[in-house]
């Protein structure tokens, strides 16, 4: 049984259909990513999945459970980080206190300074910076905070919203390591990535969404090597 599954998935922004049908499913252990053009509905995904926008019609169901009821700010207790595009940290505060906040569900604070030192040995940078305002951070930076952030609830899937969105090249690659230790590590993540070819290379499976549909699926290699991607979002040829 997948771990993470949604099921003919419809979600309106008003008159908008903004997913028309969205069936995909996310196994334990895996990385999947979701590609597609601006405006595809890939965020929408993630931010139904969330709780941040209510399905109008169609299912998701994490381990076996429905979440189209759950109010979003219980989700991380399930096991559910979202790690939102644009990072979104508090700048008015510190690195420290950011982290803090990741963790605001839990109760055991010996367990939360377990997750903070699994953030700082995965994340030296913030270590260092712990005690810096975030808005005073490199974008790297904060995209090390906001993935932090996110691990702090001690999730069993990450949902990550374009984590290389205006990074340097050296950076989208530190970033993309440091995504497939955090799955090694035995979190399992779902990707919304615009580097499509950097996505597919790091993602077991892939999905790709076209005005809120699925029009392409299967696993990663099989897609990087797809004539159809390399038309569409790799720019020719693969390489």
């Amino acid at each position: 049984m997948a771990l993470l599954r949604l099921d003919d998935v419809h979600v309106y922004y008003d008159h908008v259909h903004a997913l028309k049908g969205v069936t995909l499913e996310v196994h334990q252990g895996e990385i999947v990513t979701l590609l597609g053009a601006n405006g595809a509905g890939k965020s929408t995904t993630l931010r139904a999945i969330s709780g941040l926008v209510r399905p109008r019609q169609g299912s998701i169901t994490f381990d076996g459970r429905d979440l189209t009821r759950i109010p979003a700010h219980l989700l991380p207790e399930l096991g559910i980080a979202h790690c939102p595009e644009g990072r979104q940290v508090f700048a008015p505060l510190t690195v420290d206190e950011n982290l803090t906040l990741g963790a605001y569900r839990r109760k055991d604070p010996r367990a939360v300074e377990e997750s903070r030192r699994y953030v700082f040995d995965l994340f030296p940078r913030l270590k260092e910076r712990r005690h810096q305002l975030a808005g005073t951070m490199s974008g790297g930076e904060q995209q090390m905070l906001a993935i932090g952030r996110a691990l702090m609830s001690n999730p069993k899937v990450l949902l990550l919203d374009e984590p290389s969105l205006g990074l340097a090249p050296l950076l989208v690659r530190q970033i993309f390591a440091q995504i497939k230790e955090i799955n090694r590590q035995g979190v399992t993540v779902l990707l919304v990535e615009q580097n499509a070819r950097a996505a597919l290379r790091l993602a077991d499976r892939a999905y790709v969404l076209e005005t809120g549909r699925v029009t392409l699926q299967g696993p990663a290699a099989d897609l990087l090597a797809d004539p159809r991607m390399q038309e569409a979002y790799l720019g020719g040829r693969a390489g």
